[in-house]
């Protein structure tokens, strides 16, 4: 939650014949085999699963991926929801780790990874755009196995349809086999989670006051309906239609909770500005009005979003070196580097809120960075203690070659190698020209360096230039000594000899 604010071919066709292999011991064939209601794929019953399920959701995994072993037992309710309504749709599963001729084929590099295949096309597999649940598995394949919109024929099929949920999307288009339609079913296929109708009968036209292609957005909240006509010359754009649609999907100003921090980091909305309050105070609770009546020029830009820091909010304001006493208070992020830009608080009228917003996207403020204290001792251990305000004198000292562990308290990785990275320390105190040392990347952040992974580790070699070299290498003492003796580059090793 933190980071999320801080914030992968072959054609032609097989013949459906028994193949028979041994395999590890394990005797192979085309045969399809199953656990808990999921297909186990190999090499030699794919084709024939290809061939006998139109619509095949394939999941790639490893058995030791922590993240596959969470995702599989809503992977099998969901195939079991599917075999229940008698859907097109299957699910299967292949272990990529053993399976490294159908991993390669497909080009798998991470785990778990989802791909579709439709009526037994090889070469062009779909990846899975859905969550990573049974619900949003189940809906992903429900768009894909029959049609992504509802067809509406008359009023009265149109009114219960916009009334039975708070969301739904209608477009109205008076071909409905025509470019703009088709490209509305693209853009429904994607969005699952809300529901997609289609009209073309000219008595809806009239109802819903239209006269030329629009797709309209009805919602239980603010405005009521949003309407999107069709560019009689451009079309639909598939994605911009949708960014547009995800858009004002949203509340103009959300409330950051449990229920809606999936929808607030979806949305792919690029800046987010941030009001922290107590809400039991009404005092903070009366600046809404200014933070609302500014919101409506930035949307689809800017997504502005209240921040209790009393009740679900107090879990990110660490990442923002915040405590609850500092509220109320105004936070823009930046959501593609985690930059944050604070408002000085003279005034949280509208005026001044859509001043400062802008003046942010116009480039004209500087992030505020967040620094720890320095340790008493930081330069005299073995391993330099670095933080914010002290990173770039270090770092980049003209007369030191200085290798940095950016690391998170949390992670197990960076657990791991912990020890490694002391011993470093130690075997190199004592060089005049070498510095080891670690940055906790939470609670720290450097102008021009953004860390996305964990850990980091960089080596910032003597000389002028701001040079910056990424380590690679496998995480041990000795290969970390090897990398700094050779001067920042790992040895080539010589060729193995048959």
């Amino acid at each position: 939650l933190g980071l999320a604010w801080l914030g992968p071919a072959l054609g032609g066709e097989e013949k459906d014949v028994e193949v028979v292999t041994e395999e590890e011991g394990e005797m192979l064939s085309d045969e399809l085999g199953e656990e808990d209601g999921v297909l186990v794929l190999h090499e030699h019953n794919f084709a024939r699963a290809l061939s006998e399920h139109r619509l095949l959701l394939v999941e790639f995994y490893a058995p030791w991926c922590g993240h596959c072993q969470q995702l599989a037992p809503a992977y099998a309710e969901a195939a079991a929801v599917l075999r229940n309504e008698s859907s097109p749709a299957r699910l299967g599963k292949v272990d990529a780790t053993a399976q490294t001729a159908l991993a390669n084929e497909f080009g798998i590099t991470s785990y778990p990874t989802l791909k579709l295949f439709r009526d037994g096309n090889r070469t062009h597999p779909i990846d899975y755009t859905g969550h990573m649940d049974m619900k949003g598995i189940v809906r992903w394949m429900q768009r894909r196995a029959g049609p992504s919109a509802t067809l509406l024929q008359d009023t009265d099929t149109a009114s219960t349809f916009i009334s039975s949920q708070d969301l739904v999307v209608i477009g109205f288009f008076k071909d409905l086999g025509g470019e703009a339609a088709r490209a509305f079913y693209e853009v429904a296929m994607e969005m699952v989670d809300v529901p997609f109708g289609v009209a073309e009968a000219t008595e809806l036209f009239q109802a819903y006051g239209l006269s030329a292609d629009t797709v309209c957005l009805f919602k239980k909240f603010d405005a009521g309906r949003t309407d999107f006509p069709v560019d009689p010359a451009q079309g639909l754009d598939v994605a911009e239609l949708t960014q547009l649609l995800r858009a004002h999907s949203l509340e103009l100003v959300m409330e950051f909770t449990s229920e809606t921090s999936d929808q607030i980091f979806s949305a792919k909305i690029p800046h987010h500005m941030l009001l922290f309050l107590n809400k039991s105070s009404s005092a903070q609770l009366a600046l809404r009005d200014g933070f609302r009546a500014a919101a409506g020029a930035f949307r689809g830009e800017v997504l502005f979003v209240v921040v209790d820091v009393d009740g679900y909010g107090a879990n990110v304001l660490t990442f923002f070196g915040m405590t609850p006493a500092d509220a109320p208070t105004l936070r823009l992020v930046k959501m593609k580097n985690n930059r944050k830009y604070r408002m000085e608080q003279d005034s949280f009228s509208d005026t001044a809120i859509s001043t400062f917003i802008q003046a942010v996207l116009d480039g004209k403020v500087k992030p505020h960075l967040l620094s720890a204290v320095p340790p008493e001792d930081w330069d005299t251990r073995a391993v330099k203690v670095l933080v914010g305000q002290t990173f770039e004198q270090v770092a980049f000292d003209e007369t030191k070659n200085v290798f940095v562990k950016f690391y998170a308290p949390w992670c197990s990785h960076c657990q791991a190698m912990a020890a490694a990275w002391e011993e470093l320390g130690e075997r190199y105190k004592d060089h005049e020209d070498i510095v080891i040392a670690e940055l906790d990347a939470t609670a720290n952040e450097m102008e021009n360096i953004t860390i996305t992974g964990f850990p980091t580790l960089s080596y910032f070699p003597a000389g002028p230039g701001r040079k910056m070299v990424e380590f690679k290498g496998s995480r041990d003492l000795e290969t970390f000594s090897k990398f700094l003796e050779n001067g920042g580059m790992l040895p080539e090793e010589p060729p193995a000899v048959s």
